[in-house]
């Protein structure tokens, strides 16, 4: 699952759905399309993306595992990321794979894929940071982010 904000307002959020634990298998993808979202604030990005994410949960089946981009947890106290706050929201477990680093997140799990030298940044909750870990690093793609996370990344920026 992602969310896009383009320039000229709103909120695209994409998520795909797999048949497959590799995420090789696309069987659904969904789109939905918000045209007025909150303005960004530091440390409250779920209270802009919350509303994106259930506007297109509302179309997808059961899930048994959401991976997002971002962080599930952003310090070693928990405090809750954009993931956690999905999980709180969905009950289903979240994945958060993070293409920067952050600063205090340090639960978060460097994993490289790939040829790629710049690591990605693992969280979960609802399951094992070694079970997100291994699903990560198993999943499709010769690049750096596995091929799910780029397509679902292209359905939220290219949807107009």
């Amino acid at each position: 699952m992602d969310v896009h904000y383009p320039h000229e307002g709103g909120a695209y959020a994409a998520l795909v759905v797999a048949a497959d634990a590799r995420f090789a298998a696309i069987v659904e993808e969904h789109v939905a399309h918000l045209t007025d979202v909150e303005s960004y604030q530091p440390g409250r990005l779920f209270a802009r993306e919350l509303p994106a994410i259930q506007a297109v949960m509302t179309e997808a089946p059961v899930l048994d595992v959401l991976i997002v981009d971002g962080y599930v947890d952003l310090d070693p106290d928990g405090r809750p990321g954009l993931g956690a706050h999905f999980y709180a929201y969905l009950d289903t477990p979240v994945i958060g794979v993070a293409k920067t680093a952050f600063r205090t997140a340090t639960r978060a799990m460097a994993v490289h894929l790939g040829t790629a030298t710049r690591p990605l940044y693992v969280t979960a909750t609802g399951v094992h940071i070694e079970y997100a870990v291994a699903l990560v690093t198993g999943m499709a793609g010769r690049h750096r982010m596995p091929d799910a996370l780029r397509r679902v990344d292209a359905l939220a920026r290219n949807t107009r």
